[in-house]
């Protein structure tokens, strides 16, 4: 954190441009980790003071490292959630089955009950336009072999669930984590929902390889890339891009 924080690049960054955001597990302190790891309340101090989060938040105040924001005036706001998928999370056991890194946890959770509470009143009190929910592993594929929510179905079936029953307006996904960027989408009578995952700025698979993802829309991306959110209050609409270490634009679309 500390390199970071000093380095000229981040620096020049830093004052122009807000910075917040949440963990996964290298930034969380042991790799695929969740509850069970002994100095998450150490990493959370150390993440929280490295983001410069104001000393009076609410996230000071309770267990774990998720909190919200909302930006922007009546008619032109954007709710960012930022949800722990790591603090609170239950156990995952090695598989033996070729291709998979972990067995399906079927009744195990991610988010803990205080931050469920905590998530359906931030969904069921907001009043913004746009809603981007973040953390760290991916919600919606169900078919890659790594960290997912779908390794904990009970958890993902809930947070659906919940954004359905809330409807919060233009919800937006967004992950990492994998290495690769990619476009997801869930839509049924019930949800029409999008993900953006994005990752990573460092280091990728460094080579192509099919990976099976029903939901995905375009291509897979298997090179460096960042994220990027494009919003029109005009329409009002909301557009991403997926950018390689070129700046050359790999993946977009217009969301809402």
């Amino acid at each position: 954190y500390l390199l970071q924080k000093n380095g000229v690049p981040y620096q020049e960054f830093r004052k122009n441009t807000m910075i917040t955001g949440i963990w996964d597990d290298h930034d969380f302190g042991v790799n695929d980790g969740g509850k069970e790891y002994a100095f998450k309340k150490e990493s959370k101090l150390l993440m929280l003071d490295f983001l410069d989060v104001p000393r009076d938040g609410d996230v000071w105040k309770h267990e774990g490292g998720y909190q919200s924001y909302t930006f922007g005036q009546d008619g032109k706001k954007i709710k960012l959630i930022l949800l722990d998928s790591r603090y609170f999370r239950d156990a995952l056991q090695p598989s033996k089955k070729e291709g998979f890194r972990y067995e399906i946890n079927e009744e195990g959770d991610i988010l803990g009950e205080d931050q469920w509470t905590w998530l359906k009143n931030e969904l069921i009190q907001s009043e913004a336009d746009f809603h981007i929910i973040a953390n760290g592993i991916q919600i919606i594929p169900e078919e890659q072999g790594f960290e997912k929510w779908a390794n904990f179905p009970k958890a993902r079936t809930r947070l659906l669930n919940l954004i359905a029953e809330t409807k919060p307006k233009n919800p937006l996904l967004l992950s990492g984590d994998r290495h690769i960027a990619e476009y997801s989408r869930i839509k049924s009578n019930h949800l029409d929902l999008p993900e953006i995952t994005s990752s990573g700025l460092t280091h990728t698979w460094g080579e192509e390889r099919v990976e099976p993802n029903k939901y995905r829309i375009g291509n897979l991306i298997v090179s460096l890339n960042f994220g990027l959110l494009y919003i029109d209050w005009s329409k009002p609409s909301i557009r991403f891009e997926i950018r390689d270490q070129n700046n050359n634009i790999r993946l977009s679309n217009t969301l809402w």
